[in-house]
């Protein structure tokens, strides 16, 4: 049961992630006064808002390859790599909210751990069958 407490933790890291941006994301409506359900607003405004999709567009991957990895490979190996998004993604919704440009160093590092963790699981699995 203990090496599932490492992803549980960068599970709960991510969460705390997605959290963070939908915070900013609401609070950023009450500062640039965009009325719900309307997503009009500055381009400052939206920047705020496309973190936050963006981040639950990414860990709707992020999380389902966690444990797939976790189960068909290893579930240390899945916090060692997975770590590595939750981080990426703070920074990335970091960066976003000053420019659009400033997200994309972030971003590059955050996807890579979706693409093993996918891949990965997948080869696992394959494996298991032999």
């Amino acid at each position: 049961m203990t090496d599932w407490i490492w992803p549980g933790i960068v599970s709960s890291l991510a969460l705390l992630v997605y959290y963070f941006t939908l915070f900013k994301s609401g609070m950023a409506r009450l500062r640039f006064n965009v009325p719900a359900p309307s997503h009009d607003g500055p381009e400052e405004y939206l920047r705020y808002v496309r973190a936050h999709q963006n981040t639950l567009e990414h860990i709707v991957l992020f999380l389902p390859g966690l444990w797939l990895f976790s189960i068909a490979v290893s579930p240390v190996w899945a916090a060692v790599i997975g770590i590595i998004w939750p981080i990426g993604r703070f920074f990335y919704a970091l960066g976003y909210y000053k420019s659009s440009d400033a997200r994309r160093i972030p971003l590059y590092i955050s996807m890579p751990s979706i693409y093993i963790f996918v891949l990965g699981s997948l080869i696992g699995f394959i494996l298991k069958l032999f």
